[in-house]
């Protein structure tokens, strides 16, 4: 992620086709690593290409991740397809642990407010 960083930094600031050496030095300045492996690799990848597009392809990828921040209720959605019913064990559980929580908040104030 730090390489993109860099780079995207890099064509920002005017470098139309960034080299692993521009990618190096912002990574220097700020003090972080340079593996020059992922540099490689990266520069592969998005070399001849307009960075743009490629931003704009991205996002239209992340379009289609759910990201509710309901993480149980999609492990239990997706879990379905995949593991046939053994899913319904597992979103019967996760149901009692709720039950169970519930019944422990309300004996938390053992029958006296704290401010009075």
């Amino acid at each position: 992620m730090k390489v993109v960083a860099a780079y995207l930094l890099a064509v920002l600031g005017g470098n139309a086709a960034p080299c692993a050496d521009d990618i190096k030095d912002i990574l220097g300045s700020v003090g972080a690593e340079a593996d020059d492996d992922r540099i490689e690799l990266f520069i592969s990848e998005v070399k001849g290409k307009d960075i743009t597009e490629l931003v704009a392809a991205g996002r239209e990828k992340l379009a289609s991740v759910p990201c509710a921040g309901g993480g149980g209720v999609a492990v239990a959605a997706a879990a379905p397809a995949s593991a046939g019913g053994a899913a319904a064990p597992a979103a019967a559980e996760t149901k009692k642990e709720e039950k169970v929580e519930e019944k422990e908040e309300s004996d938390d104030d053992m029958g006296f407010s704290l401010f009075d």
